[in-house]
Formats: C-alpha cells, structure tokens, sequence
C-alpha cells in the first residue's frame, strides 16, 4: 500500500496558527517550545528514531509523566509501532508484549480518531485494565495524529504532573504537535519504504549473481535462504524444492537454531503445500493455529510466509518465512517485496539450471569426442606397436635378453589397451547410469589433490563407507575437496592422511560418517581468514552434524586435523 504524502509545510504553519488563537498566557508561554518541537520533529529520517523524540516532546509540553505515540498499519485495525516515554527499560520488562491497540482505549483511538480527555481512566468503560507490571495511571488525554484525511496514529498521555488534569490548552498544543508529527511520520514511511525497496533489490542481485556465477549448487541456494531471512527479519528462511514424491523437500536453511533440516521434507498433503504447488502464496498470522500446516514444526513460530518459487507457469520449489511466536505479522509491503524477492529467485534458479544442463551438454560432448579419438586413434596405434613389437621377436637375430624386453613391452601394451577401453566405455556412460561409491569418489579427490601438492596423501576407509546416502555423501566429498583445498593454499604441508568412516555413533545413538583430514603443517594463523572453515561448518550444521579443528599429525601435534561429521 502506498503512503499518502506529507501535508504541506505551509498548510500545516497556517493550521496552527489557527489552533493557537486564544491561548491562555499559561500555555502560551510554551509556544516557543512548541515551535522549537515542530522544528526538530522533522529532522531525523528514521521512523522510530523520529517518534522518540516527538514522544518526548509531547511528555514535556503537557507536563505528562507518561507518553506513548502508536503508529496505525497499513489496514488501520491495528497498531505497528508503539514507542513510550517515562516509563523505565525495567518496567517495560515487567510489562512485556507491547499493546496492538485492538482493545481498550487504545484500540478506541483507533478506530474513532476523537480526541479523549478523562480524569479517571479506569472508571471509562472502554478501558480494559492494565497488564502485570504497569505503572498505575489515572488522567488521559489521546488525540490522533493525522495524514491529510487520514488517521496514521495517536498520542497517549498520562498522569498530569501535580496530580492535576489535562486541560484544553495541553489539547491545543497537542493538537498542533499531532499535526507535525503526522507529516514527519509520512516523511519517515516513505524514507523507510524506499530503505526497504532498495534492500530487496540488492538481495534480489545478490541472489541472481551466485546462482549464475557456476559456483557450487548447494552455496547458491545458502545465499537465497540468508538473502531470505535478512531481508524480511525472519527467525528462518528455507528453501524448498519439489522431489519426486511431490512433497517439498528442505535444500538450504539459514537460522541461529533452525527447526528445519537439510534434507527433510513436507507432504503434498497439506494444506499449504498444495497451495504452494498450485502456484499461490500462503500467509499467517499465527501459524501455530493455522489449520493449513499439519506439521508439528508449526508450533515454534507465528507469522508466516510461504512464498512459491514460480516463473514461466512452472513451481520449482519455496521459501518458508517465519517469524517467532508474538512477532509483528508482515505488513502488505513486506509480503509483496518478497513475492518480487521469491519470483526473481524463481527466474534465477530456472537460467541457473538451463545454463548447468548446457554446461552439461558441452560436457558430454566432449567426452565423445574424447572417446572416438582414444577408439580411432591412440588403440589402433598402440595395436599397430604391438604388431610390430611381434614381427620383431620373430627374427632369428634377437638376443634373449630383447625377447624377454619384447614380451615385457607387449604384455604392457595390451594392458593399456584393456585401460583405455574401460575409459572410452566410462566416457560414454549416460547421466542416469548410477554415480561412483564413496569410496571411488574420495580416491579421485585424493589422486587430484597429488597433482597440486606433489605428493599422494594417504588415504584409509573404516566400515562400510559405500553405503553412506547420497545428500551426506555429497557434502562428504564437498568437504573433503575444502578441506584438501585449505591444506595446500594454506598448511605448506609434507604429510597428510585422510579417514572415512561410517562407523561413528553420535553423543544421541545416531549412526553417522566422519570425515578426518589430517596435516603436519604450520597450523591455523591467529587473525587469519576463516572463509574455508566456515563453509565446513556451515555446510555440516545443515544437515545436523557438525566441524571442528584439532590437532594435527606433526610433532608436538603441529599442523591441523579436521573433523567432519553428519549423521546418517
């Protein structure tokens, strides 16, 4: 919903002028103050930063030991901002949840934006008690603060210094304060809408940067869900994407205690899922009582976005927004700047996934080509050398050490024919034929690894490592690619050893793998970067395992070992 401009500055000075005529000499006195009050309200940009101040400035002109200045939502039901003064950081402790102005007076200002004036509030039948902890209050005065023909929020004073009553020039001044105030909130809501416009922007461009930049797959979805959270003040973002099954299976989550895990999944059969798959947004209030999630997770959190990841007709996946329990709902803006943030990840993902499968094809491509040259070329030659190598062993002139010599080179020629053979035959298997084992697949990371470092680290295998999953397997090898990776930017290391095994038991009975890369290097530097061990880190904790650094197989323990560990 779009903010309604401020009223002008010199129709608002005309307006008070107004409102001051006739001011007893008493309130009159404080018109300078008043003054210096409209001057400084519109000064600062930030909203909340911007109602402290003015709050303040309320408290000081009615001579009110209590002041409160509720900002109204978007839907005007209710109120989106509440900011005190006068009341200790200990006492809003006590107090806890601020009020929503739903109920009780407050909630009457709301709805029927008449100034109200009261000498006992708690004799008003409109007032419905205070919560445990509140300071006692008798005295009111409420007066809405407007934006042109619109009410934006409200004034609450209490307690008149001296035990007196709030009288009609404390409503006057009031009035001509509420005016300004309004402007300078409108001025603070459309700072702050752009503010937030110009973040989701940035997110939307950070997103489709790492997801076209050819990086790893499972980093670039970690950016949508941190790009997610940040951008909309969630307690998590998840992404989700279809499986197979049709449910939607967890792929990347950023949260301090996340509640979902990588690699988890919700069915179709829900409510919202179905939803989501059909192409629609889902939006709670509460989502601990909302009938469309038939999850227990739902429990944890209150206001919800799930958002699908839609482009071209076709649902690739979604992102889940929570917020805790009592939070804010998201406003209408906020729901529609990540609907634009989910679409544009959609987009990203989609070009992302043709520019792989092009990727791809260039691979498999090559890899035939690679196959006829070894087929036409490199055996008939070598089957050429060997005939060759025969006709020579037939003459009658030939030592016997150049027999033996011979039948030596030939042997060693049809074995490189049967390699090559099982190579060509590799390069022409299909993308669904079954991937590699572990075990095949951390011996390839060890053998590439020898190139850079000069040396073969030395490998071993504990237990049966070949039936470890496919999600641990992957990041297994992820991190055993980091970890070789760190030991030859950074250690200077002679000697390294690398441990599978898929024996290990958890503190809580569960089975897992663990992922030992060890070195003698020269250690961990103080102040260095970290970049390398937090992917570790980052990529175990999403599937619920974890990444620590001990110490290493030099003398004294000198250089460093890393531990790397998932449940199974």
């Amino acid at each position: 919903m779009d903010v309604p401009e401020p009223k002008d500055p010199l129709e608002a000075a005309a307006r008070a002028a107004t409102s001051l005529e006739g001011l007893s000499a008493e309130t009159a006195a404080r018109v300078p103050q008043l003054l210096e009050a409209m001057c400084s309200a519109g000064t600062g940009l930030g909203q909340h930063s911007t109602l402290d101040r003015i709050c303040e400035t309320a408290a000081e002109l009615t001579d009110a030991r209590y002041a409160a200045i509720g900002v109204v939502d978007e839907e005007g039901e209710g109120l989106s901002d509440f900011v005190t003064y006068g009341a200790s950081e200990e006492v809003a402790r006590r107090i806890g949840h601020r009020p929503d102005g739903r109920s009780g007076l407050l909630g009457a200002l709301v709805r029927d934006p008449d100034p109200i004036t009261l000498t006992d509030l708690t004799t008003d039948p409109r007032a419905v008690g205070f919560p445990p902890g509140h300071p006692p209050m008798r005295t009111f005065l409420g007066v809405p603060v407007r934006l042109r023909d619109r009410t934006i929020g409200n004034f609450y004073l209490a307690e008149k210094a001296g035990g007196g009553e709030f009288d009609d020039g404390d409503l006057r001044l009031l009035r001509v304060l509420a005016t300004e105030a309004g402007a300078a909130i409108g001025n603070a809501r459309l700072y702050e809408a752009a503010r937030q416009r110009e973040r989701w922007i940035d997110g939307s461009v950070a997103v489709t940067t790492t997801l076209l930049s050819g990086g790893d797959a499972d980093d670039a979805l970690s950016v949508v869900a941190e790009q997610g959270r940040r951008l909309s003040d969630s307690a998590m973002c998840a992404v989700m994407l279809r499986a197979r099954n049709g449910s939607l299976e967890v792929v990347a989550v950023s949260a301090e205690h996340p509640a979902l895990r990588v690699g988890s999944s919700v069915p179709a059969a829900a409510p919202a899922v179905a939803a989501l798959l059909a192409g629609e947004s889902v939006f709670m209030d509460d989502a601990a009582h909302d009938p469309r999630l038939v999850t227990g997770l739902a429990s944890e959190f209150g206001p919800l976005m799930l958002l699908p990841l839609r482009t071209d007709g076709r649902v690739l996946g979604a992102l889940v927004m929570p917020r805790t329990r009592g939070a804010r709902p998201f406003s209408p803006r906020e729901r529609a700047l990540a609907a634009q943030f989910a679409s544009q990840a959609a987009l990203a993902l989609m070009m992302a996934e043709a520019q792989r499968d092009r990727e791809r094809l260039a691979v498999l491509e090559d890899r035939d080509r690679i196959a006829r040259d070894l087929h036409d070329l490199v055996i008939q030659r070598l089957f050429a050398t060997g005939m060759t190598l025969e006709r020579a062993q037939r003459g009658e002139m030939v030592a016997p050490e150049v027999h033996h010599g011979i039948d030596r080179a030939v042997a060693e020629l049809d074995v490189t024919i049967q390699e090559i053979r099982t190579a060509i035959f590799a390069l022409q298997q299909g993308p669904a034929e079954a991937p590699p084992g572990i075990r095949t697949r951390v011996l390839r990371e060890i053998n590439m690894a020898a190139v850079p470092l000069g040396f073969r680290p030395a490998h071993r295998f504990v237990g049966p490592v070949d039936s470890v999953g496919e999600l641990a397997g992957k990041n297994l090898i992820a991190a055993l690619r980091e970890a070789l990776s760190n030991a030859f930017r950074h250690a200077h290391a002679t000697r390294i050893e690398v441990v599978v095994d898929s024996t290990v038991r958890l503190p809580d009975g569960r089975r897992a793998v663990r992922l030992s890369v060890g070195d003698d290097g020269v250690g961990i530097p103080a102040g260095g970067r970290r970049s390398g061990l937090r992917n570790l880190g980052r990529r175990a904790n999403s599937l619920g395992g974890s990444s620590t650094c001990e110490p290493g197989l030099g003398e004294r323990g000198r250089g460093t070992t890393v531990v790397w560990q998932v449940p199974l």
